[in-house]
């Protein structure tokens, strides 16, 4: 047994176990929301032992015997109740060291598996997320733009409804049997467990997306983001693109992620404090990321700027090719978001495109932008956050701290209330000739 981890630790490493178990549970019972719950109970269980008993030899494998326990307790419970049974047959649970078999990485396959066809997309991708992904509800929700209370009740319906079918989650019968399998990496395990799974990598893409944008800034919490959840979106991204070499929506969002995640070394200072990337010391950006991820934009690009991942992966390269802020060139940015917005209009979109206008035409092209989002992000702090950046560059001071105030009373990110807290302040406190850029 290894020494006693803190908390932290121990959470890191439940997160990124959970998937992985989740996998195994679901491929051995071909019932992802038994195999979810059972899941579940093991985590609550580790959660209370690990921090007195220290971790065990092989975590993984302890989680999937308690949880295998738990999933042979609920079916052998389920049966009695139906069939009235004094006594029921117990399957043995495969012991702790059989999880070794299951060494491959079932999370990429088991994303295909949750975005099942006779989903919609969008509840597909919601319950992905909630239940291989690594988000609450709440992170769910707010990625949606909707109320916590609906996406809980979208996911609720999701999985109704697949407990419809017979075993949903359990790979076909055609499938590669058992030994193969196991010796298979799971990218390219994923043809032969998932024939349909061409209908499905829309879906699983978005998750993708939505997995790294939340773990490139939390939307909630008290850290600005969560390096292991991104961590995971763009190791998966990159089993994707194992798989795919030559699909250009997979490639532009492999190098979005690695783009994006180039600048994380520079967006905080030494106690934690959001840095916006006007300020950014861009010598401390990753470079071996920005080039991977640009060889990787040009190759997308190169197919056309007819899907929307290929367009954020130019604007994201434009971007990183800037040796500072003012040398961007935000007049392409623009066209970058105007055919965006065609191609896939949403607010948040639009709310970029009103950024770009503002650096391109000025701050009232940028703040006209912005309002007719009032009633799809109403309360939303990015609008609030968005338009008092915007009436600073204006020079209306009184309008740039109201719109910051009220971006920091909506937010649920403590380095984001704490920096639109903080710009606030120097607004009202600070000359204008003596303002801090």
């Amino acid at each position: 047994m290894s020494t006693t981890a803190i908390p932290t630790e121990i959470d890191c490493l439940l997160r990124e176990l959970a998937p992985q178990v989740v996998g195994i549970l679901a491929r051995r019972s071909g019932d992802f929301d038994a195999a979810e719950d059972a899941v579940q109970e093991a985590l609550l269980a580790a959660a209370l032992q690990w921090p007195e008993s220290g971790l065990p030899d092989n975590p993984r494998a302890w989680l999937v015997h308690v949880a295998q326990r738990r999933l042979t307790d609920a079916i052998r419970s389920e049966i009695s109740r139906r069939a009235r049974e004094s006594t029921v047959a117990d399957p043995e649970p495969a012991p702790p060291a059989d999880a070794e078999t299951d060494s491959h990485d079932d999370t990429l396959a088991l994303f295909f598996l949750c975005c099942h066809p006779a989903l919609p997309p969008a509840s597909a991708i919601a319950l992905t997320l909630r239940a291989v992904g690594g988000l609450t509800t709440g992170d769910i929700a707010r990625a949606f733009l909707v109320p916590e209370s609906t996406m809980a009740q979208r996911i609720s319906r999701a999985k109704k409804q697949l407990s419809g079918f017979d075993r949903p989650f359990a790979p076909p019968p055609d499938s590669v049997d058992g030994n193969q399998h196991e010796a298979t990496d799971s990218a390219a395990a994923l043809n032969d467990s998932t024939p349909d799974w061409e209908t499905r990598l829309a879906p699983v893409l978005r998750v993708l997306y939505l997995m790294f944008t939340e773990g490139h800034t939390s939307s909630a919490g008290t850290q600005l983001d969560r390096a292991d959840l991104a961590a995971e979106a763009i190791r998966l991204t990159r089993l994707v693109h194992r798989l795919l070499p030559t699909d250009p929506e997979v490639t532009a969002l492999l190098a979005i992620m690695l783009l994006t995640d180039a600048r994380r070394p520079a967006r905080t200072g030494p106690n934690g404090e959001l840095i916006p990337l006007a300020e950014q010391d861009r010598t401390r950006w990753d470079r071996r990321r920005i080039l991977e991820g640009i060889r990787h934009a040009t190759g997308a690009i190169g197919h056309g700027l007819t899907g929307p991942y290929r367009i954020q992966a130019a604007i994201a390269a434009v971007h990183a090719q800037a040796r500072q802020a003012e040398d961007t060139d935000w007049e392409r940015i623009l066209a970058l978001y105007d055919r965006l917005a065609e191609l896939t209009p949403n607010p948040m979109v639009t709310l970029n495109q009103a950024v770009a206008a503002a650096m391109v035409h000025g701050p009232a092209a940028g703040l006209a932008r912005t309002e007719p989002l009032e009633a799809a992000l109403s309360g939303h702090h990015r609008l609030h956050a968005v338009r008092g950046h915007l009436h600073e560059m204006a020079g209306d001071r009184a309008a740039a701290v109201d719109c910051y105030l009220a971006a920091a009373r909506a937010t649920t990110s403590t380095p984001e209330h704490d920096y639109l807290t903080l710009r606030a302040a120097l607004l009202r406190t600070t000359p204008p000739d003596e303002e801090t850029p």
